[in-house]
């Protein structure tokens, strides 16, 4: 069985895409393409399946049209509708120092060096140019720039970052209100 902690989210199947069993699937993370892996994972009710890939092809920068195997029509496609992709952490580990995606980084625990722990990664924000995570803390968001030379130290077993964050740059009294 495939546990949540063995793997980050990197995309949503959308919709079918013609009548042989393609979908288009939107990506946060082409790590699918970098790394050897024949498969992706996705959260079918609840549980994380894997599903072996037969072919895929770039639609836009941000957009794959997937096709799995065993699913040859639209109807069988459909099925996947809106279900989200994850890819396993260790494989994702292959990479060569320095590669990861931000998206990577989702369920991190944070803390900096200044002002301890901060929460986990919950998403990557890349709506902008200026990428930031959106970090969980309590009830609050936290909004940290996601910039390698705050990265002070990176456990991947552990799934921790420790940040330097510039003076003045949080102001976690508001939050402990």
């Amino acid at each position: 069985m495939i546990r949540k902690e063995e793997v980050y989210k990197i995309g949503v199947l959308t919709k079918p895409h013609g009548v042989k069993g393609e979908i288009a699937f939107s990506f946060t993370d082409d790590i699918f393409d970098r790394v050897d892996c024949d498969y992706l994972i996705c959260m079918m009710d609840g549980i994380l399946v894997p599903f072996f890939i037969e072919e895929y092809r770039f639609k836009s920068d941000n957009v794959a049209l997937v096709k799995f195997e065993g699913f040859d029509t639209a109807e069988q496609a459909r099925r996947f509708t809106n279900i989200e992709v994850y890819f396993p952490i260790h494989l994702a580990k292959e990479e060569p120092e320095g590669e990861y995606s931000w998206s990577y980084f989702i369920g991190f625990d944070v803390k900096d060096v200044n002002h301890g722990d901060l929460g986990v990664i919950e998403h990557v924000d890349d709506s902008t140019m200026n990428v930031l995570f959106v970090i969980r803390r309590g009830d609050d968001e936290i909004l940290v720039p996601a910039h390698e030379e705050f990265i002070v130290e990176l456990n991947h077993e552990e799934r921790f970052m420790l940040l330097d964050l510039p003076d003045g740059l949080l102001n976690l009294d508001s939050l402990d209100d």
